[in-house]
């Protein structure tokens, strides 16, 4: 056998290696994201309020309860299916706003740091350490754990928690985690399919610059050499959402809302990063549309229900003091592509009926399988 081939057989050997390597890391991570015994008492995992069913959101609760149930976060939960695809956090000049970043105020710079964060939260998983949680991966997982990152890794706990946390990035980064671009727009920009006409006006009413404009922060279409559309520009936006007055966080123990119903939430201005705070309060991580019909309620904090709430608000928030109500944050608010799109009812429903279909896993109905 000559060099050349011996050359070949080993980069084969490698990449066989580096792929098996990849799949049980994967598959470690899904048997962590929905481990319930890694909480502190056992009872929540990461799937407890990441909801497959649900697009990897929380649905129909505006927050959720922490595995202590007298506890509570401040936030939505969010759909997490796209989450991998996030950018770099960074700053736009041309459009002066902050890109990227994970959770809704982009706090954690990468998939692996959001992983970590819920593990440590007393509202959420309650671990009191690092420590506390590597040893329950140790007792629950260490036999997989050690194949896949060396029977050397407990001894050093920081290196153990980044390997956690690499393999939930894994898992959520793996075609195995989710049914992406699977919806019936993604089957009809493949031309697999039609929109019925009442979703192919509001496609165009969400497209229109003089119309919704919801695209402007929502791309619809996909670019050259990219994925198919995100739905999001992962920017960062005050829409001048109103509180929630029945969010479960006002009432939790002092030791975790010392402000009680007074409590606001200033969003992207608390991103430890932030320079300028005053210039970025009230601003939120513009989500993904991407499953957004399973994933009611909606905005950071669970205040509007249906999305048609949601396009009201957008369409009226200026002129309609009951839609509008009063915001959350004054300051920053974005008054300049929402507020007074004056849609009609008919123009707020076709949009909505373009939105419901952006949910993955879409099946063509019996008689377009039998036109094939």
């Amino acid at each position: 056998m000559n060099l050349v081939s011996c050359l070949s057989l080993l980069i084969l050997s490698t990449s066989s290696a580096n792929a098996t390597n990849q799949d049980a890391k994967i598959q470690l991570g899904k048997q962590l994201f929905f481990d319930v015994r890694l909480s502190e008492p056992a009872g929540q995992s990461c799937a407890t309020c990441h909801q497959p069913q649900s697009g990897y959101a929380t649905r129909d609760l505006n927050v959720t309860a922490g595995v202590i149930v007298t506890r509570f976060g401040n936030r939505n939960t969010p759909s997490i299916t796209y989450s991998s695809f996030t950018p770099q956090w960074h700053y736009n000049d041309e459009d002066e706003t902050w890109i990227g970043g994970f959770f809704w105020d982009g706090r954690a710079l990468t998939l692996e740091e959001q992983a970590k964060g819920p593990f440590l939260n007393p509202v959420e998983m309650a671990n009191e350490s690092p420590t506390q949680v590597v040893s329950k991966v140790r007792r629950y997982h260490g036999t997989h754990f050690e194949k896949i990152y060396g029977a050397d890794i407990w001894k050093d706990t920081s290196r153990a928690f980044d390997a956690i946390a690499n393999a939930l990035a894994a898992f959520q980064s793996s075609e195995a985690f989710a049914p992406r671009f699977s919806s019936k727009y993604d089957a009809y920009l493949k031309g697999k399919v039609q929109l019925s006409a009442l979703e192919q006006k509001g496609l165009e009413l969400f497209e229109d610059e003089k119309k919704g404009n919801c695209a402007a922060c929502h791309p619809s279409q996909q670019e050259p050499n990219s994925p198919p559309p995100l739905f999001t520009d992962f920017s960062y936006d005050n829409l001048g959402t109103p509180k929630t007055w029945d969010l479960p966080f006002y009432k939790v123990d002092k030791a975790f809302n010392p402000d009680g119903p007074n409590y606001i939430d200033e969003g992207l201005a608390l991103n430890p990063r932030i320079k300028n705070p005053a210039a970025q309060k009230g601003k939120f991580k513009v989500p993904t549309l991407r499953n957004i019909a399973i994933t009611a309620p909606y905005m950071h904090n669970g205040a509007l229900i249906t999305l048609k709430d949601v396009v009201d608000f957008y369409n009226k928030r200026d002129v309609d003091k009951h839609i509008g109500k009063q915001p959350e944050v004054a300051e920053n608010i974005n008054t300049e592509e929402l507020g007074d799109l004056k849609l009609t009812d008919e123009e707020v429903v076709a949009i909505v009926a373009f939105m419901e279909t952006l949910t993955d896993g879409w099946v063509p109905p019996p008689q377009l399988k039998r036109n094939k």
